[in-house]
């Protein structure tokens, strides 16, 4: 992936250290994750029904920094070659993402997915451009209760309200503004299928 109007930002540790917070969940680098050309990144999820979840925490804690928004592609398949560095590392999944990012650019789009069943593909795809009218357009202040919502699954909208002082019926309002229930039925059929699909 790589991070849409990060020059804009004379501080880039604001987005730095936030992506590198979540890049963190999913190894250490520089074998599982790699941050390069300043504003590129890329990473390795072990299991590939996971990797939707992670690119939303990506996109939460980057739309968090006002102006900022990220491009990524989902390349899944075998990892055929193992480096120590995972941009030198290859295989079909690296070959799928690489493909991928190349064509969102040319579309003009935020978030694909590229995987060994073009079936797969254009249904996943499908959902997932529909998804992204609503999470392009995620504040801020929406971001950072989607990154919040996405980090502590088990809180209640009460106890997610107390951690940013806001009432229940506030965080009830920007969740369903950000079309959070819907964008967490997404990636639950993104896993499943997924998963069955690599079963």
């Amino acid at each position: 992936g790589d991070i849409i109007n990060s020059r804009k930002v004379s501080d880039q540790k604001t987005w730095l250290n936030p992506l590198k917070k979540v890049l963190s969940l999913y190894g250490k680098p520089p074998v599982s994750w790699e941050i390069f050309r300043g504003d590129s990144f890329q990473v390795e999820i072990e299991s590939p029904s996971q990797s939707l979840m992670a690119a939303l925490r990506i996109k939460a804690a980057i739309k968090s920094v006002k102006g900022l928004d990220v491009r990524m592609a989902i390349g899944i398949g075998k990892k055929t070659y193992v480096a120590a560095r995972i941009s030198e590392s290859n295989g079909e999944a690296f070959v799928n993402s690489g493909e991928q990012f190349e064509e969102l650019k040319k579309l003009k789009q935020r978030l694909a997915i590229r995987t060994p069943w073009p079936a797969t593909d254009r249904q996943l795809n499908l959902m997932i451009n529909l998804a992204s009218i609503a999470m392009d357009t995620w504040s801020p202040s929406s971001s950072q209760l989607i990154d919040l919502s996405l980090r502590y699954r088990d809180l209640s909208q009460k106890e997610l309200g107390k951690k940013i002082k806001r009432t229940q019926s506030s965080v009830s309002e920007r969740q369903t503004r950000a079309h959070f229930e819907e964008i967490l039925e997404l990636e639950k059929y993104f896993r499943d299928h997924i998963t069955a699909q690599s079963g």
